[in-house]
Parts: C-alpha cells; sequence; structure tokens
C-alpha cells in the first residue's frame, strides 16, 4: 500500500504543477471552454502514458547511454513551446471560424509531451523510482499515472473555463491570452538558453 501511494503522491506532484502543457491547457479552457479542451487533455495524457512506459521498457537505457538525446529533445521542445506560445498569444476571441483553426488538438497534445522537457525529467525519474525487474510495479505505475494525469489537466482545463467566466470580456481574455502565451514563449526561449548559449 505504502508504495502505491508514493506512485500516486509523485503522480500527483509531477502532474498538477504548473508547465508547458499545463499553461496551454488553462489557456485553452479561457479561450475556447472545458469541453473544447478535453481533446487536446486526452491527447497529452495518452502522450505521456506512452512516454513513460516506453522509457519504462526499454528507452531509459538508450537515455543512459546517450544522455545528449535529453538535450536535442529540451532544443526541439523549446522551438514547439514558442510556436504554441505564439498561438496562444495571438488566438482569435471574436471570430468562431477562425477561433476554431487555432483550437489545441489532441495530436498537438500528444506531440507536447514528448517534446516536453519537464515529461521526460517526470518519466526518468519515475522509472529509477518505481521500475523493479522482480516485480510487476511499473505496470502499477504507468496505470497510476495515466489516472492522476488525466484528472490533474482536467482540473486545469476546468480551471481556465472558470477564469474565462472572472474575465468576463473578450479584451480581457485577449488580453490574458498574450501574457500567457508570452510566459510559455519566455520559459522555452530561457529553456533554450540554458541548453544552447549558456555551453
Amino acid at each position: 500500500m505504502s508504495l502505491f501511494l508514493a506512485m500516486f503522491g509523485f503522480s500527483l506532484t509531477m502532474s498538477i504543477t504548473p508547465g508547458p502543457v499545463n499553461m496551454v491547457i488553462v489557456s485553452s479552457g479561457v479561450q475556447y471552454g472545458f469541453v473544447r479542451t478535453i481533446p487536446f487533455v486526452s491527447g497529452a495524457t495518452i502522450g505521456f502514458t506512452l512516454l513513460l512506459a516506453m522509457i519504462g521498457f526499454g528507452l531509459y537505457q538508450v537515455l543512459e547511454r546517450y544522455p545528449q538525446v535529453l538535450q536535442y529533445l529540451a532544443i526541439a521542445g523549446s522551438l514547439y513551446v514558442i510556436y504554441l506560445g505564439y498561438k496562444i498569444a495571438s488566438g482569435p476571441t471574436e471570430e468562431i471560424a477562425v477561433a476554431e483553426r487555432t483550437l489545441p488538438r489532441f495530436h498537438e497534445g500528444f506531440l507536447l509531451q514528448w517534446l516536453n522537457p519537464k515529461a521526460w525529467i517526470a518519466c526518468v525519474s519515475g522509472v529509477a523510482l518505481f521500475s523493479s525487474p522482480q516485480s510487476n510495479s511499473l505496470f502499477y505505475f504507468v496505470g497510476i499515472y495515466f489516472f492522476v494525469c488525466y484528472l490533474s489537466l482536467t482540473a486545469w482545463a476546468l480551471m481556465g473555463d472558470r477564469i474565462r467566466l472572472v474575465l468576463g470580456t473578450e479584451v480581457r481574455i485577449k488580453i490574458f491570452n498574450r501574457v500567457m502565451g508570452a510566459l510559455l514563449a519566455t520559459s522555452a526561449i530561457y529553456l533554450l538558453y540554458s541548453q544552447f548559449l549558456e555551453k
């Protein structure tokens, strides 16, 4: 029981804390509402769970042998997050037809997890802590993480939907989106700086 509680606590801490995926979700909740954000949430949850399973069942050894892979992923992920930050900041609030074209999709949530440095760190750390060749603990960990991740990301989408009601006007929503997009892009630029320019 203590192992399951530890798995649950780790999963909740890594899923509920702010990161690129959570920022995109809350912004989508503000701009598009809860229901239309769920496909992105589903893609992000499934993408993360598959990444966790792949690292647990073999990719972990590859990363130990070639640690520079994480650096390249961080650079690619940063560029993708900057692109998403731009989409959020420039997203329309008035024209539904145009807004639909910028709606975060299932495949974008899936891809973002595979390019998200926070997701890779969570997966590698979790596998190191909870996988054991002598037991089926990794299967349980993946299952628990899927459940916790889906609930956590759904909570962020719901929070975005509630924030939309508080903001009220389209002007305030547009300002919020620009601030969130700028924060997302700034965090990605900092990650690029730390991975590339400081070397």
